[in-house]
């Protein structure tokens, strides 16, 4: 009974925490009001220890956003965990990770976002290794050590701003955008929330991130972890003056959204099909990010939050029934079983493909449309239509094989009822992918964007879409003989399918000296002469004489009169040497 009143509260909690902030978000725009406060924690002579709290539109539609997720996620998890011996564990650790984030969003300080960005990364990997295998363990590692990186370029910029006197940077930064010198903090920055948001080439914790429980990953992946990164680079975006830093970053994340696209369709695992959706639709907002709209980037970060929480709540749902299988080509004609699942799995879908009305749609095809209006080369306008069409390529595949295919498990038996309990927090979510698109779109803006294009520029994205569409369906309609043509250009489906060698490149590639040194190391030296010179050596000396005293203890009339020869012949040779 109490591991279920520790999910009411927990949910209760944030879900009127929720309630709170949106009423509060209503009162902040319509008053264009910014609230920021300071508490003195310790004064001890010239010593002051504050902290700082950064209230505006912005920060409370955030955490209005990541409380309503995350209390859609703890009821879910309330019936998805259920057999789970440590649940109450479990969402301590969770809560533990809402409030990082919290934390995180409020902060004006580069100290206490520090402490928010360091706990996400250390709870991520306590959640990463919550099922203990092999699998989940180098998952966790290659998460932790990766994120590492923007760690400790964060602790860099700490270090920096103190040339500045304070580390409230809200403070400083329209000097610092002046500042030559703060292309260093510009750059240390641009480095940290890349790596935290997975682009390249730091994509390949994110797919590897999949090893945790589902409901964190349905927390992680739309509106915590890789989204501080994007959150951040807003907040920072007046350091983003320098012009080569923006155009890197638009190329990174032009070819991360390209990559992810294509390895999403060579991908069988479902969750890793989502997991790499979420890794295109964050180089989206990071390249529309590094244009200078940060309000745009806001607005799909929000609308991408709820729709990709809602899909992998599906896809855990899913999976439950699958008796934990999580391969699509074993699925098929589920929406004869699950229909109210299947029909959640599709609008957020939907969503996801920018399908008119829905959530992703308002957000999505404003960005399209603004980079149609800026002065940009063909290959960064090639690169977006061509991962929108990836979008829908994947998308469309991956409702082919779960819906339409034929069930291809060996017993129909496995498939039970749906779980209300999960249906219903579902629900919640399933509400706001729906209408949380146009309804951001009359918040965040004081008025509607209205953009003016020939007929063919305003329907590229349809053209687009239609071609994903097509060759979605053909790729789900392959057989067999049809894969054995991937064999005549195995090389490249190999270097697609793997994100360009990525995995291999930064994690495996950069460890294997090092693990090989260490394991040289411990064969010659740890398990080598100095453990048969320390305690491996003395073990077998003290051995050797422990057997000695043993035979003395036993009382052997041999030994004692062995012992009295000898020492009588001693005797007598000392008294013959006098």
């Amino acid at each position: 009974m109490q591991k279920y009143n520790i999910c009411f509260i927990s949910f209760f909690f944030l879900f009127f925490f929720m309630i709170i902030n949106f009423f509060f978000v209503i009162y902040f725009i319509m008053n264009n009001i910014v609230i920021f406060l300071e508490w003195e924690i310790i004064s001890l002579n010239s010593t002051n220890i504050e902290m700082s709290i950064l209230l505006n539109w912005m920060s409370l539609f955030f955490m209005m956003f990541v409380s309503l997720i995350s209390s859609s996620v703890i009821y879910y998890m309330k019936s998805y965990m259920s057999s789970e011996l440590n649940l109450n564990r479990f969402i301590i650790l969770v809560l533990m990770f809402v409030f990082s984030m919290i934390l995180l969003i409020i902060s004006p300080n580069i100290i206490s976002i520090f402490l928010g960005w360091d706990g996400l990364g250390l709870i991520s990997y306590c959640l990463v290794i919550y099922y203990q295998n092999i699998k989940s363990y180098n998952a966790g590692m290659l998460t932790a050590l990766s994120n590492r990186i923007g760690d400790v370029m964060i602790l860099m910029v700490v270090c920096w701003m103190l040339n500045y006197g304070s580390w409230n940077y809200i403070f400083y930064l329209e000097f610092m955008s002046n500042d030559y010198s703060m292309k260093y903090v510009s750059f240390n920055n641009y480095y940290c929330f890349n790596n935290k948001s997975a682009q390249i080439p730091f994509s390949s914790w994110l797919p590897a991130a999949m090893a945790a429980p589902t409901p964190v990953s349905a927390l992680v992946h739309s509106s915590t972890l890789v989204t501080a990164g994007v959150y951040l680079l807003i907040r920072f975006n007046l350091l983003l003056v320098d012009m080569f830093f923006i155009k890197i970053l638009l190329l990174l994340s032009g070819l991360t959204m390209f990559m992810a696209g294509i390895s999403a369709n060579y991908e069988f695992d479902m969750k890793k099909i989502i997991a790499l959706s979420t890794l295109s639709q964050l180089g989206l907002m990071m390249s529309i990010l590094s244009m200078g709209f940060g309000d745009l980037a806001f607005y799909h970060l929000l609308t991408h939050a709820m729709f990709k929480a809602l899909l992998f709540m599906c896809a855990g749902m899913i999976i439950h029934m699958m008796q934990d299988n999580q391969d699509i080509r074993f699925m098929g004609g589920l929406s004869f079983y699950i229909p109210l699942t299947s029909l959640c799995l599709n609008i957020s879908n939907l969503a996801l493909c920018g399908i008119p009305f829905l959530a992703g749609f308002y957000s999505k095809d404003l960005i399209l449309e603004m980079v149609m209006m800026n002065n940009l080369n063909l290959l960064i306008f090639f690169l977006y239509y061509i991962s929108t069409g990836m979008t829908l390529f994947y998308t469309i595949r991956l409702m082919m094989y779960l819906m339409v295919n034929d069930y291809n498990l060996m017993s129909i038996y496995n498939i039970y009822d749906e779980d209300y309990i999960m249906l219903k927090s579902m629900m919640m979510l399933l509400f706001m992918s729906v209408i949380s698109g146009s309804m951001l779109n009359w918040m965040i803006y004081s008025y509607p964007y209205m953009i003016y294009m020939s007929f063919n520029m305003k329907f590229m994205v349809i053209y687009v879409s239609v071609i994903g569409l097509i060759m979605g369906y053909l790729l789900s309609k392959m057989n067999f003989y049809s894969i054995n043509k991937f064999l005549m250009t195995y090389n490249l489906s190999n270097f697609l399918s793997l994100m360009w060698f990525m995995p291999n490149l930064s994690t495996y590639g950069l460890n294997y000296m090092f693990l090989n040194y260490s394991e040289n190391l411990n064969k010659n030296i740890d398990l080598g002469w100095s453990e048969y010179y320390s305690m491996y050596g003395m073990y077998m000396v003290m051995k050797k004489y422990s057997f000695m005293y043993y035979f003395y203890q036993m009382n052997n009339f041999k030994i004692y009169l062995f012992s009295f020869i000898l020492w009588m012949m001693m005797f007598m040779f000392m008294m013959l040497l006098n």
